[in-house]
């Protein structure tokens, strides 16, 4: 008698080849927005590897060049106490990230999930959600953020809280329309025929078909929400010196004089920028390659 031996390590390799594909076809498609994906790819492996690429500590003062312009020994000069602005923007990325990445993961899943059980059982539920979201979106993002941090006080939790509950409203909104649609398909009512539960057509048949307007959603909130935590640490109610951060590093350039050294405000606005340009213009690609009826286009 002889007995058939299954080989599951040969689904890892398949499973890899078809990400390389993906990745293949999207660069091939998209090389524009894949160029920016490269670039968010870097400065998230930078903020990684912070301390092996850091040239000095990031509160490591040095009292014999303090407010230095760029030269040899500081790439991006000094701030007024003597730190090493390369060192503490390369620093910067980690906590920048680190709140983009947890606020947008956070509110836009709460946000999803909320829009899923709005668009599935509609009713009184949907019209009393839909009230409440009307309403955080009645605030600008910014100023319930500082609201919320406010209140909270200070610290790279409270942060992430006041921008993920920012990110609610649209997950919730953007995934509710969908579900609208999908609930209302061939197979989920062929699904609802046969018995299955709530839950079942809820996350086996509905949720699977939400994950592209979500990654497209997590993309693009994640330049939003870099800037609202930079502008958080601008106005002094975001993550606390001495932890450096863009924008915490911005408003202390301020603290050099009435007319802040060029360096100091430069290489922060520059990361800013390109980290919010690289992941809008990355998710710009996600959702072209995602959406059917954009495919063509690219």
């Amino acid at each position: 008698m002889t007995t058939t031996v299954s080989q599951p390590l040969s689904v890892a390799p398949s499973r890899l080849r078809a990400v390389l594909r993906g990745l293949g076809r999207f660069i091939r498609r998209a090389p524009f927005s894949a160029f920016w994906g490269i670039v968010a790819a870097v400065i998230v492996a930078m903020a990684i590897a912070a301390p092996a690429i850091a040239p000095y500590p990031p509160l490591k003062s040095d009292f014999r060049a303090m407010q230095k312009p760029p030269d040899a020994k500081h790439w991006f000069g000094t701030d007024q106490i003597g730190r090493d602005t390369l060192s503490r923007v390369i620093y910067g990325s980690r906590a920048s990230l680190t709140v983009a990445l947890g606020a947008v993961l956070c509110g836009t899943t709460l946000g999803a999930l909320w829009g899923l059980a709005c668009g599935y059982f509609g009713g009184r539920f949907d019209m009393a959600s839909q009230r409440l979201i009307e309403f955080l979106q009645s605030f600008p993002d910014l100023i319930l953020a500082m609201a919320i941090a406010m209140a909270l006080g200070g610290g790279m939790a409270t942060v992430i809280v006041a921008i993920a509950i920012t990110r609610i409203p649209f997950g919730g909104r953007v995934i509710r329309a969908v579900v609208l649609s999908l609930k209302e398909m061939q197979y989920v009512e062929a699904a609802r025929g046969i018995g299955a539960s709530h839950r079942r057509l809820m996350f086996r048949h509905i949720l699977p078909q939400c994950v592209a307007p979500y990654l497209i959603l997590a993309t693009t909130h994640l330049g939003v929400a870099i800037v609202i935590e930079a502008s958080l640490g601008f106005l002094g109610v975001g993550i606390p010196p001495p932890t450096p951060t863009w924008g915490n590093m911005l408003a202390d350039s301020l603290n050099a004089g009435l007319v802040p050294p060029w360096w100091l405000v430069l290489f922060p606005g520059v990361a800013i920028t390109l980290t919010v340009l690289a992941f809008n213009l990355l998710g710009d690609g996600v959702r072209d390659m995602l959406d059917p009826r954009l495919r063509g286009s690219v």
